[in-house]
């Protein structure tokens, strides 16, 4: 199954201009832990909420002041919407990341989702879940 399949199409993103402040705002009304910052279309960076409390708050700078740019993680690593989820996982690992969050983007570097490592997390033990009620299904009864 390929990443497009699997990602969520629903993105917090913020233009890399974008004030902390709106960014936390967005991150609120979305109920999401991290937007994507974008310039051109492309995204360049992650902020997280831990960003925010570790760069922001426990620096003492004001986040209606500071852009997200000042911010942000440049650790990215984005993933082709055509890459299967095996393929992917062995892309993150090589990376040497710590990045949890992974942009989805199309053959022209433009976004399209995002997927988690916990959303991978929670899909392999759908699936292994899938396959215990295959294998239960075959026992004999007694």
């Amino acid at each position: 199954m390929s990443l497009e399949t699997l990602c969520r199409r629903e993105i917090a993103c913020v233009d890399i201009k974008t004030k902390v402040i709106e960014a936390t705002q967005l991150m609120e009304d979305k109920n999401v832990g991290s937007v994507v910052v974008i310039q051109n279309d492309r995204p360049v960076g992650i902020v997280t909420d831990r960003d925010v409390v570790i760069r922001v708050v426990n620096k003492g700078l004001d986040p209606a002041k500071c852009s997200v740019a000042d911010i942000m993680s440049l650790e990215l690593v984005t993933l082709n919407q055509g890459t299967g989820l095996y393929e992917a996982l062995e892309q993150i690992k090589e990376s040497g990341s710590s990045v949890r969050r992974f942009p989805i983007v199309d053959d022209h570097g433009a976004i399209k989702g995002i997927i988690t490592l916990d959303d991978v997390i929670y899909l392999l033990g759908k699936e292994m879940s899938d396959v215990a009620v295959i294998i239960e299904g075959e026992r004999p009864r007694l």
